[in-house]
């Protein structure tokens, strides 16, 4: 498989698998506290590295300038069709995994970018629900290398539903832009539900000044909740 990181509780049961996706920064210590709180609720995780073409395995980029450029860097070098080949792979591993429960399917989530991703896995035909925490570039396309991945074009395509996590003050994905993606889920007649809370961008990563511990702790409730009952 790709560099990824699998977690799940320590016993030989199965159970739901769920693909995590990261923002730009990989899988840093905030976003494997995110997944090891959502495999403690009893799903198996896995959580793939998205620059795996650039970065050596085990690569987390730091919180920093420096980290946002060179994240940004790698997003530019790649293109959504790598991204959906690497969502396969990603799939089949989880669901061929021991410790998967997957007769009924498996759900994604992610964040910012990887928010983007997960909207994008939706298109999978064994994706049975998908959580987006504040998706960046869906609205207009944005992914990488692509101008414009026609992600919203083909919406009619997903099978199963989707959870969208907005912050309202989150000047990436404004009101506007979610607006725009509302109503394209609704003309394609996609199940959908929006969850908004009044915060910023990423503002479920624990470590910088955009963190709300009590916003964080909702959204987790109503997106585990999503994923039990999809």
């Amino acid at each position: 498989m790709l560099g990824a990181s699998a977690i799940a509780p320590k016993n030989d049961e199965k159970y739901p698998g769920v693909l995590v996706y990261s923002d730009i920064f990989q899988n840093t210590n905030a976003h494997l506290r995110v997944c090891t709180r959502i495999a403690s609720h009893g799903f198996n995780v896995v959580t793939p590295e998205i620059w795996n073409r650039f970065e050596p395995a085990g690569t987390a980029i730091a919180f920093d300038d420096s980290g946002r450029t060179r994240g940004l860097e790698n997003a530019k070098k790649t293109a959504a069709a790598q991204h959906d080949a690497d969502c396969r792979a990603t799939l089949d591993w989880l669901k061929a995994d021991a410790r998967t429960k997957s007769d009924d399917g498996v759900a994604v989530m992610g964040f910012c970018i990887g928010g983007h991703l997960a909207f994008r896995a939706a298109l999978q035909p064994d994706v049975r629900a998908s959580v987006c925490f504040y998706p960046t570039g869906v609205h207009n396309g944005a992914l990488g290398s692509d101008p414009d991945a026609g992600t919203l074009q083909r919406v009619a395509e997903i099978k199963g539903t989707l959870l969208l996590v907005y912050g309202t003050k989150d000047p990436h994905v404004p009101e506007d832009a979610r607006a725009k993606i509302d109503a394209a889920l609704k003309k394609a007649g996609t199940r959908f539900e929006t969850a908004f809370y009044e915060t910023e961008h990423a503002f479920m990563r624990d470590e910088g000044p955009r963190w709300d511990p009590e916003a964080t702790d909702r959204a987790f409730e109503r997106a585990l909740s999503f994923v039990r009952r999809a």
